[in-house]
């Protein structure tokens, strides 16, 4: 009988995997509360690969963080306001400190906004902190979008993320409606009162959707509460969502960057995200906060205690929505009213509302949220895009978009047309005319402008890559002539004016194959070419290697005047730069 057993018991056996785990477990990289954390939730690789990330560094990219840090500030103060505000319609007689309003009949709403205002300690500067943070947050998501829209940031893989951009840009302003329409003010009773009429103009169901909304006829009960569960609750929740999202897609696909010196489409140059990025964003979000707290306590927004509560009769025509809703106000002050018409006898067709109030917004903001896959189809592009454009190397993307900013201010200043009247001293009837006329006008021309501009900066980068820059030297020769002198680029900067495509229009094909039958996709191929010929028809083309050689090469053979060299160089004091001789080329 074999004595293995016992000599060596089957605890002895396994000593040697205890102490081999043992030393694993010491070796791990994280100790303490970490550590117990990384051992139940397994989430340290995902830390590291986080920690780890790259951001570029351009002030440009500080704009999300803007947008990102007063959402923050919004939740924060709005939680701070939830306490003590009374979403109610429910008529009550005003006994606050409030002196000129005592003894007045108002909602419990309204009731409640001027306790926070007068009777709560801070409760004035978290309102204004929290009005202003939101106007700040959606200039910011706009001002955000513009960068990502000139610098062609949406492109593969990235129109996704612009898509929940887009929603999100939507989202805020139906938020900021939510908001400023609780207090049940005159200002915001005046816009409920409004909305209530955008959708009672549309076709067939408008009466109805006013009555599901209200509760019932304008202005009820329900209204106030439901606004309430919207603004706290429903929109704050998908808005969130989709910014967790959007930030989620950011560290998926890397960030974009800026061209420059070793920056490709396969790296990000920057810093990682901790120790240094994660610093500067903190400290970001702390100057964030403190501008908006120092602009809440010195400058006042949203006064209700001098509107009043909300009452039909003393409405007047100076009454104006905030400024990101301002240009759908504008619209309906331009359409025309001969727009309105009856059919079958007594049905009205309010086309002179419909259109502005309740079609204005989806339709605006679908062509925002389609425009990259346009782009995409018209380009035929399908590769991956980690590198921005500069707006001057896209001319007609940049010309559209200004285009759209233009049609956009127009709008904006008919929402004001009724104050430049009386103001100017002008005709009201004549300022509305003339919007009109600007709001078709407008946009073909600052796109023609903005065009010719892009393509007049491309020229000059293309002539100050191939000629050097301008120094501002001016050198007279012995026989009389005139010449400035001119410094070469280094190349660095030489890369970033020649780095970027030039795409050519593609060609229109026959509509008929060799065999002289039509093609199926003719007519779709066509149309693609004339959109591509639009897009790419004006193009200056970055100088190729050839040209840059044949231009250094015709520097090489002219003579600079004695002293010349010196000079370039005192011009780029301080800068590293080679010399040349002066450019002899008269234009």
């Amino acid at each position: 009988m074999s004595t293995i057993n016992e000599t060596r018991p089957a605890d002895a056996l396994r000593a040697g995997d205890r102490q081999a785990d043992e030393r694993a477990s010491s070796t791990k990289p994280l100790g303490g509360i970490a550590g117990w954390m990384d051992d139940r939730l397994g989430g340290a690789k995902g830390v590291s690969f986080l920690a780890k990330k790259v951001f570029p560094d351009h002030w440009s990219f500080m704009l999300g963080e803007i947008a990102m840090y007063s959402m923050i500030v919004c939740l924060l103060t709005g939680a701070f306001l939830t306490f003590w505000f009374v979403p109610s319609a429910t008529q009550v007689v005003y006994d606050g400190s409030y002196v000129p309003l005592q003894g007045v009949t108002m909602s419990d709403a309204y009731r409640s906004t001027l306790a926070i205002s007068f009777d709560i300690r801070g409760g004035l500067l978290i309102r204004q902190i929290h009005h202003w943070a939101a106007l700040i947050f959606v200039v910011s998501v706009f001002v955000h979008m513009a960068r990502v829209f000139f610098t062609g940031a949406f492109r593969k893989p990235r129109e996704i993320n612009w898509v929940f951009g887009t929603i999100l840009s939507l989202l805020a302003c139906v938020e900021g409606f939510a908001g400023y329409s609780l207090p049940d003010d005159l200002l915001s009773g005046t816009g409920i009162r409004a909305m209530n009429g955008f959708m009672q103009s549309a076709p067939i169901i408008g009466s109805y959707m006013s009555y599901f909304i209200f509760g019932g006829a304008f202005p009820g009960e329900a209204i106030i509460p439901r606004l309430y569960s919207a603004h706290v609750l429903l929109i704050p929740a998908i808005l969130v969502g989709l910014f967790t999202a959007h930030i989620l897609l950011v560290f998926l696909h890397k960030h974009t960057q800026f061209p420059g010196p070793g920056r490709t489409n396969k790296n990000v140059v920057g810093y990682p995200l901790l120790p240094v990025y994660i610093a500067k964003a903190g400290g970001f979000f702390f100057i964030v906060f403190g501008v908006i707290a120092l602009i809440s306590a010195v400058v006042t927004i949203n006064p209700i205690w001098a509107y009043g509560p909300y009452d039909p009769s003393p409405i007047t025509a100076g009454s104006q929505p905030d400024w990101y809703m301002g240009f759908a106000d504008g619209a309906l002050r331009l359409l025309p009213g001969f727009l309105e018409f009856v059919s079958w006898g007594n049905f009205t067709w309010s086309m002179n509302i419909f259109p502005g109030s309740l079609v204005l917004l989806p339709v605006m903001w679908t062509i925002i949220g389609a425009y990259p896959f346009v782009e995409s189809w018209v380009t035929g592009d399908k590769r991956e895009h980690h590198l921005l454009d500069r707006p001057r190397n896209a001319p007609t993307r940049t010309a559209i978009g200004i285009a759209g900013i233009s049609m956009y201010v127009v709008l904006f200043l008919a929402a004001g047309n009724d104050l430049m009247a009386i103001k100017l001293h002008l005709s009201i009837n004549d300022i509305t005319q003339t919007l009109r006329v600007l709001f078709f006008v407008a946009p073909p021309v600052a796109f023609w402008i903005t065009k010719r501009i892009c393509l007049s900066l491309q020229r000059a980068d293309r002539q100050k890559v191939l000629h050097g820059r301008e120094t501002g030297t001016i050198w007279r020769y012995a026989d009389g002539r005139f010449e400035e002198v001119h410094a070469p680029l280094t190349p660095e900067e030489r890369w970033v004016l020649v780095q970027h495509e030039s795409r050519e229009p593609l060609q229109l094909t026959s509509a008929k194959d060799a065999n002289g039958v039509d093609s199926p996709i003719a007519r779709k191929e066509q149309l693609r070419a004339k959109f591509s010929n639009f897009y790419f028809r004006d193009r200056v083309a970055p100088p190729t290697p050839s040209e840059l050689e044949a231009a250094h090469h015709e520097h090489d053979h002219g003579s600079a005047p004695d002293g010349a060299h010196e000079a370039i160089e005192a011009a780029g004091a301080g800068r590293e730069r080679e010399t040349i001789k002066a450019d002899k080329q008269l234009d």
